[in-house]
């Protein structure tokens, strides 16, 4: 895959407490959050962004970090290049204040932000909410992010911090214990969370699922897929269920996952959704 010139996109920006970024939007309807996984907004997460406009919502993909639309594969720039790129984006987020990369009990400040960004959203677009997606780096985000009652759809694919180094670390996600706490209730009065990850994928470990059954309970739809259904073509070992690792094809266990959370997010957004399957 090539870069994306991303020429369907609006281009907009938002500021919040003194922080503007830019934003990529998409699609008319309830506002769906896509947040990119790392090294940045690849054309893979662009082509979800798109499949989630094509439900009938608006995609707002904010940039958080790396080069938007660059694709990080060593075949579209080169080894060296690609090489490059994840060392120019991994040290800044690593020592950035916004970012919780290896503390476990903590909500990433950027989060705030992402909140602010969310209640927009929700003015400009209406709807009875909004959804959200992260993805490796962000997959957490979406939970923290359910703290207002406003996200009504958090999808957290493959979540990927705190970096899973320790024992403690594997079993947690990046969320404060007061967030946690107002998310178990939000869960106990009704709300829904889906997660995805590859069965052994140790980004995204199995500790972590094994934590958030622990803590949400049947609230938490968790979809966890062999090694064996990621696109073998992909660079790394099985780890972006809807993106790298994704084959989108007829009879792909990874397509089912995404016509999953597609319909997970048309079913809250969108009074007239019919699930992708039932479809003629």
């Amino acid at each position: 895959m090539s870069d994306d010139d991303l020429h369907d996109f609006e281009r907009d920006s938002f500021t919040y407490d003194g922080k503007t970024r830019a934003l990529f939007r998409q699609g008319a309807g309830p506002a769906v959050i896509v947040m990119a996984e790392f090294p940045g907004i690849s054309p893979e997460v662009f082509d979800f962004a798109r499949r989630v406009a094509g439900l009938g919502c608006t995609a707002v993909v904010p940039h958080l970090y790396g080069n938007p639309g660059r694709d990080p594969s060593p075949a579209a720039h080169g080894l060296v290049s690609a090489l490059a790129n994840v060392a120019g984006q991994l040290g800044p987020i690593c020592v950035s204040r916004e970012f919780v990369v290896l503390a476990t009990g903590r909500t990433s400040p950027v989060v705030h932000w992402l909140r602010a960004l969310a209640e927009h959203e929700h003015r400009r677009c209406g709807g009875p909410g909004v959804g959200a997606v992260g993805m490796c780096f962000t997959g957490g985000f979406a939970l923290a992010m359910a703290v207002d009652d406003r996200l009504i759809a958090p999808v957290l694919s493959q979540p990927g911090l705190p970096l899973g180094f320790t024992s403690r670390q594997k079993y947690s996600i990046d969320l404060s214990a007061s967030d946690l706490a107002r998310v178990k209730q939000r869960c106990a009065d009704g709300l829904s969370v889906m997660g995805l990850r590859f069965c052994g994928d140790r980004r995204s470990p199995a500790e972590r699922f094994d934590f958030l059954r622990d803590q949400l309970g049947e609230a938490f739809i968790a979809i966890e897929l062999d090694d064996a259904a990621a696109n073998p073509d992909a660079v790394l070992d099985p780890h972006s269920v809807l993106t790298e690792h994704l084959i989108d094809e007829p009879g792909q266990p990874t397509q089912a996952a995404l016509h999953r959370v597609l319909d997970f997010l048309g079913s809250r957004l969108l009074a007239d959704h019919q699930p992708i399957g039932e479809r003629p």
